[in-house]
């Protein structure tokens, strides 16, 4: 059940100032948005999105933020920005340490602003060291920190396997960082500034495996998918029926080994001495893992899952967004956060027909008193432009006709048009 649009949230009347792009940034801030917090998002006129600015992947980093578009190459473009600044809580930017002192937006320069302003710059590296200057994105900060030299089979060169983890690291860091910094102002009065090193918040998840690293110099050969806890054997993901379709399988005594023979119909290999105790199977487990995925193979994902549990043995579907989209958990806590597609009778996916609702998915956890919720849908490039230098420095129609004819400014309608004539 979607949240009464009345609920208070935790940081309403907290303003920020984005600067942020790509993802970790947009991570941290959409958290706060998400708790109430108005968030103007700065942006180049030429952003280039991935996948539409309502549902997308960019509606999903940026829902419930304003769009303005500021040509920060323009000295009135960087007054603007610094207007902005003045009537802000916090400033996020996720550049690298160099680029906000350029535009004269650097913590020094806005403390001269709004004395009591928090500035958070999630740059790659920091603002101290070597490489302060350098560039980052989140898969060079796995590769650095030894992350990715994990995502490997044993004996094989590193894949990189799944997502940026880096950015979400960055961006959960990011957001608490925020939040620390204004709990710091309400006790003291006092701004500050917070240098986020992106490299060292992915280099913190590491764990053991950068222990292993720092005493040996080597690392270990990766266990792939099995156990690092408990000895168990079979333990791993296995293919199952239907196209890319994988359920996870641990058996740690041989009670549930036991179990599984007689789910399996206890064929003869079962039987064979190499598989007669744990300490055996953990000796074999290749062999052992053929057979499984034998089985596996001929029975979906959801069959094996449910016939093992029922047996009292560790099994689970290995979940895609599908999966996901139809968990009776997720649908039961109202996790996803449904909003309307149309606005005034008309489809808010800009040039995309249909009347289905947008799905995003909503914030993890639940206060009682000041419930979070997703607001609303991403903005439209420059789609809040017009309203914010209204609303917010009573700019007149003829000022906003005037930067917008100096290329100062731009809204969604401009923005629009100049793409539709150049396809």
């Amino acid at each position: 059940m979607a949240p009464s649009q009345k609920s208070r949230r935790a940081l309403e009347g907290i303003r920020i100032l984005d600067f942020t792009w790509v993802v970790a940034g947009p991570v941290a801030v959409r958290i706060l948005a998400d708790q109430g917090a108005e968030v103007i998002k700065i942006e180049r006129r030429d952003t280039l999105d991935l996948g539409t600015r309502r549902g997308g992947f960019s509606g999903n980093l940026h829902r419930g933020k304003e769009s303005t578009v500021v040509n920060m190459a323009d000295p009135r473009g960087i007054e603007i920005a610094q207007k902005l600044a003045a009537i802000s809580d916090v400033v996020v930017d996720n550049f690298s340490a160099r680029v906000m002192r350029n535009w004269g937006l650097d913590y020094d320069s806005l403390k001269k602003i709004k004395p009591d302003i928090i500035a958070v710059s999630m740059s790659g590296f920091g603002h101290t060291g070597p490489h302060k200057d350098y560039v980052s994105y989140g898969p060079t900060l796995q590769a650095l920190s030894g992350y990715t030299l994990q995502m490997r089979h044993p004996g094989h060169e590193p894949a990189g396997w799944g997502y940026s983890y880096a950015d979400m690291t960055g961006g959960y860091s990011g957001a608490l960082a925020v939040l620390m910094a204004l709990w710091h102002r309400k006790q003291t009065g006092q701004g500050q500034f917070v240098d986020l090193a992106q490299f060292e918040a992915i280099s913190s998840l590491v764990g053991p495996g950068l222990l292993d690293i720092l005493n040996n110099q080597t690392p270990s050969e990766p266990v792939g998918n099995r156990s690092q806890e408990a000895p168990a054997a079979p333990h791993g993901v296995y293919r199952c029926k239907g196209d890319d379709r994988w359920c996870a399988v641990a058996v740690f005594t041989d009670a549930e080994w036991q179990s599984l023979c007689r789910v399996l119909g206890q064929p003869a290999w079962t039987r064979e001495a190499r598989f007669a105790s744990l300490a055996d199977r953990l000796q074999h487990q290749d062999a052992l893992d053929g057979y499984i995925e034998a089985w596996t193979q001929q029975h979906t994902a959801e069959e094996v899952m449910s016939c093992l549990q029922e047996a009292g043995i560790a099994a689970g579907v290995v979940a895609n967004g599908e999966d996901l989209d139809r968990d009776p958990q997720l649908r039961a806590r109202g996790y996803w956060a449904q909003l309307p597609a149309q606005e005034n009778g008309k489809p808010v996916l800009s040039g995309v027909e249909g009347t289905e609702d947008i799905i995003l998915d909503g914030p993890p956890f639940k206060l009682s008193k000041t419930p979070g919720h997703v607001a609303a849908p991403g903005p439209l490039l420059g789609e809040h432009t017009d309203s914010v230098l209204r609303r917010l420095f009573n700019y007149s129609d003829q000022q906003i006709a005037h930067l917008k004819a100096e290329r100062v400014i731009a809204s969604h309608a401009e923005i629009h048009a100049e793409r539709s004539a150049q396809d």
